[in-house]
Order: C-alpha cells, then sequence, then structure tokens
C-alpha cells in the first residue's frame, strides 16, 4: 500500500529567514496509521498534533544524527515549524543539547497559545510567525548568524579550520558553542547537512554523490550512517517511507 499523506510546507518571512527553515503539516485523512523514516536534516523541529476529536499536543524536537520511526495516526494531523540552529538561542532562549535524538513534550500554553484547531494551514502559520517576531531577541551576535549563514551556504562541505577563519572565531570557542547550545560537534553538523543536500539528487535517482565527498564509498558510509539503507535504497524510497525525499517536490 502507498504511504501517502496530505502536505503543505510555506517559507518563513524573509525577516526571519535566519531561524526558521520552514513551516509545514502532514495530515493523514485515513483511518489506519501511516509509518515513516525521518532522517536527520540539520533542524529541529516544534511540533503540533492532533488526533480527531481530541486536544493538541505540543512537543520539542533536538536535532537528529539517526534514522528514527515516526508514526502518524489515523485522522491526525501534524503541523511543525523547522527551526535553523540560531533559533535555539534566539527565539527558545535555550539550549537544546540535552535533546539529541529525542523530543520533548511541552505545556500547552507554551509561549502563552492557545491553539486548539490545526487545520487552517495559513492562519496557524500566521499565528505563529507573529509570536515569533515577538519573541526574537534584539540582540543578536554577528559572529554567530555569520557561522550558520556560511554552514548553510555550503552545505557543510566546509572545514572547522575555513570556519574558523572566515568568521573570526576560534575552532575551540566554535566547538564549546556547538556542545553546549545543540550537543553535538560542528564536524558532525557538517556532515549532517552535507548529507541533507544529497536529498536533492537521490528523490531525482541519482545515486552518485554531488556533494564535497571523496568517493563513492565514503558517500555510501554517510549515507547507511544516517539512514540506516544504501543510497539505492533511499533513491527508491519505496512505498514513500522517507517522507523527507517524498515531499521535496512540493516546496
Amino acid at each position: 500500500m502507498t504511504n501517502l499523506v496530505e502536505y503543505q510546507r510555506a517559507a518563513p518571512d524573509p525577516l526571519l529567514s535566519d531561524f526558521i527553515k520552514c513551516y509545514w503539516s502532514v495530515h493523514n485523512p485515513d483511518e489506519q496509521e501511516k509509518i515513516f523514516s525521518i532522517l536527520p536534516d540539520g533542524y529541529f523541529d516544534l511540533l503540533f498534533r492532533a488526533i480527531k476529536g481530541e486536544s493538541v499536543r505540543l512537543s520539542l524536537s533536538g536535532l537528529w544524527n539517526r534514522e528514527t520511526e515516526s508514526v502518524v495516526p489515523g485522522n491526525s494531523i501534524v503541523f511543525g515549524i523547522s527551526f535553523k540552529l540560531p533559533a535555539s538561542e534566539y527565539v527558545l532562549k535555550e539550549s537544546i543539547a540535552e535533546l539529541v535524538n529525542t523530543e520533548v513534550d511541552l505545556p500547552a500554553d507554551f509561549w502563552g497559545l492557545t491553539i486548539s484547531d490545526l487545520t487552517n494551514f495559513d492562519d496557524l502559520t500566521n499565528i505563529l510567525e507573529e509570536k515569533i517576531r515577538q519573541r526574537l531577541c534584539k540582540n543578536t551576535d554577528n559572529r554567530k548568524l555569520h557561522l550558520f549563514a556560511t554552514l548553510y551556504a555550503t552545505n557543510g562541505s566546509i572545514t572547522a579550520e575555513e570556519v574558523s577563519n572566515t568568521i573570526l572565531w576560534s575552532n575551540r570557542q566554535i566547538s564549546q558553542y556547538f556542545k553546549d547550545q545543540f550537543g553535538i560537534s560542528l564536524k558532525s553538523y557538517c556532515t549532517i547537512l552535507r548529507y541533507r543536500a544529497s536529498f536533492d539528487h537521490l528523490s531525482e535517482k541519482e545515486r552518485y554523490p554531488q556533494q564535497n565527498y571523496s568517493d563513492q564509498a565514503h558517500f555510501i558510509r554517510e549515507v547507511r550512517k544516517y539512514s540506516g539503507v544504501t543510497p539505492s535504497v533511499l533513491a527508491e524510497n519505496e512505498n514513500n517511507r522517507f517522507i523527507q525525499l517524498s515531499t521535496l517536490k512540493k516546496k
């Protein structure tokens, strides 16, 4: 059986693009649950889940460095905000280091929200975007914003030394910042970004690396590390198992 759901995605206001990758929702209108594999992509998410007739559940995920299973129950909607890493400090205003490969439930009144309906994607996006604007720190460290702009622009294909020289911030300071704020090393994060950049090619059935991998064997090892499968299996995406690849064309 084809593992299909209704998917929506929206880009943030350009003024928030340093902090938000996108808003998205997954709706399973069927009675039967759908099971997907979620792959590391270098972002963390604020999640809102609702099953028909039940109250909305809020949760926060950290970064993932391995494939994990996600179950979308029947007659349910999941709405999410995929945050770029600077949002942990300047929107959430807390470290997500303890949330690597996990998520935690949040109180129903998180951020003073009173969300009871996830069905209107545009309205919910507008509500949350306004809340984020209100919470966004006015004073930001330009070195950190430059750091992440560099990482995202290069898809992680940059060495720690090159990063340090580009933003004039020592390797030791950057390493400590990543450990304290996100729970993983800069090197690990760069490999995740580089791996994530291969999704676009794999979704087009291109099984050979387009990123800065030393050779095909290196690419296969990285894909296995973060997906648990070979590039060929990932590219085939049987039954839409890997939802991030299935939805790439729906941006």
